[in-house]
């Protein structure tokens, strides 16, 4: 599965709205960019946080602002959340 660069929406207080995946922060503390690193350090796990740019409707681009939710408030990985 595809994760950096795939689009998701994002559900939680900061925005609710489409985002597309720039990098996942481990809770180990790094970052990565890259879909085949992101496979070696075994996937996207419910500790992580993952920096998105929200889509931008009325310019109809992304935006070069990111931010840093918890993966589980993406709806790719809410399979993570823990009960």
């Amino acid at each position: 599965m595809k994760t950096i660069g795939a689009t998701t929406t994002y559900v939680g207080s900061e925005h609710g709205y489409r985002v597309r995946i720039v990098a996942v922060l481990k809770a180990s503390g790094s970052l990565i960019k890259d879909d085949d690193d992101l496979a070696r350090a075994g996937g996207v796990t419910a500790e992580d946080h993952v920096e998105v740019q929200p889509w931008l409707e009325a310019e109809g681009r992304f935006s070069f602002v990111t931010s840093d939710p918890c993966a589980v408030d993406l709806t790719c990985f809410e399979h993570l959340k823990r009960g």
